[in-house]
């Protein structure tokens, strides 16, 4: 064999060569497109061609308890539904009250429902008097008052506007000296009146339970609402109740070595933007000078910028050992959270989080 036989052979063993590894690439990309394609439009292609639906089948199983508030119109109950995997999709129950020959009306209260139910077995249940729960008010952690009342008002059938009237009157139930809200002083859980009770009662009853969960965790009252104001940003900022005690030691380590706090849902709160469910804060609400932003404010903000539960109050008493000093959600769906030392850490966790809101577009973001 002569050498140009051979060199011949050389390049075209590298000409295919290349050509293989521009195939590759290509298909590569393809592939990386299509993945990015169908993660952003996969499920509502696989709907629209009949592969898949965005709706249960059947009547569900198990138990779930829902709220419907004053005011609620068919698109907040479809997003509840949805969020309580009562349905499958807010699309398919909201859709399916667009097609009713009449407006549905809803009567606010509790309802006992299932899970994984079609819309229209959960629009049948919720037109079902029997499973309204009369004067039994389910009050998760985390609202605040104003949200506290409004369940309270749908579930005890007391107006609104008299549950309104009677947390005005903060001094009537027996709070420490200074306290001038009820936020944080209204329990979380599930609460059944009497008929006949009426707003100012409800109230009570509820910081009744938040004093004596407060005393059997050995709580000084002294210490009540400093307690109550950490646990509070500890239930808005913790995703997981197992990183609680995390969030608690940030607080913690952050007061010690006299940083400001610069937690978002402080921000939020006092910017009154605690209600819309990003999980970013806007420049306005950062910059604002109220005396709940962390941003602007150092130490504790004024109070508690919600109602806390047992695990968060747990949490605050018994912080998890470490040097902590930032934290950030990086999934938002399971509430999975990165705690981090140094201000690089932090920016890549941060990092995370863009790249999973850019993938997960609508999700709290």
């Amino acid at each position: 064999m002569n050498a140009r036989t051979r060199e011949d052979r050389r390049r075209t063993g590298r000409r295919i060569l290349i050509s293989l590894l521009v195939t590759v690439l290509l298909l590569g990309g393809l592939a990386g497109a299509g993945a990015y394609l169908w993660s952003h439009y996969g499920e509502g292609l696989s709907q629209a061609f009949g592969w898949t639906s965005n709706d249960y089948e059947g009547e569900g199983t198990g138990e779930v308890v829902v709220v419907i508030t004053e005011g609620e119109i068919g698109q907040d109950i479809a997003d509840s539904l949805e969020e309580a995997d009562v349905v499958k999709t807010s699309d398919a129950f909201y859709s399916l009250l667009l097609e009713q020959p009449e407006e549905v009306a809803f009567l606010p209260g509790s309802y006992r429902v299932k899970s994984q139910m079609s819309a229209q077995a959960a629009l049948d249940a919720l037109q079902n008097p029997e499973n309204r729960m009369a004067f039994t008010a389910i009050i998760p952690e985390g609202n605040t008052v104003e949200q506290t009342l409004e369940l309270v008002s749908a579930g005890a059938d007391i107006p609104l506007e008299e549950l309104q009237a009677a947390a005005a009157d903060v001094r009537a139930y027996g709070l420490p000296e200074g306290v001038d809200s009820l936020e944080g002083w209204l329990f979380p859980a599930t609460y059944e009146f009497e008929e006949e009770t009426t707003g100012a009662q409800a109230i009570a009853k509820l910081v009744d339970t938040q004093i004596q969960v407060l005393d059997e965790m050995g709580v000084p009252a002294e210490s009540r609402e400093e307690v109550l104001t950490k646990a509070s940003i500890v239930q808005r900022e913790g995703g997981r109740i197992e990183d609680f005690a995390k969030v608690a030691r940030v607080i913690e380590n952050r007061l010690a070595q006299d940083m400001l706090l610069q937690m978002d849902s402080t921000a939020q709160y006092g910017y009154g933007q605690h209600a819309e469910g990003s999980v970013w804060s806007t420049d306005e609400a950062l910059a604002d000078d109220n005396p709940w932003n962390t941003y602007v404010h150092k130490g504790l903000p004024q109070g508690p910028i919600a109602n806390p539960g047992r695990d968060a109050i747990s949490a605050v008493l018994s912080p998890e050992a470490g040097d902590w000093i930032y934290f950030v959600a990086v999934n938002l769906e399971t509430g999975e959270s990165v705690f981090s030392t140094t201000p690089e850490e932090h920016d890549a966790a941060t990092g995370q989080l863009r790249e999973w809101c850019a993938a997960n577009p609508g999700q709290g973001c």
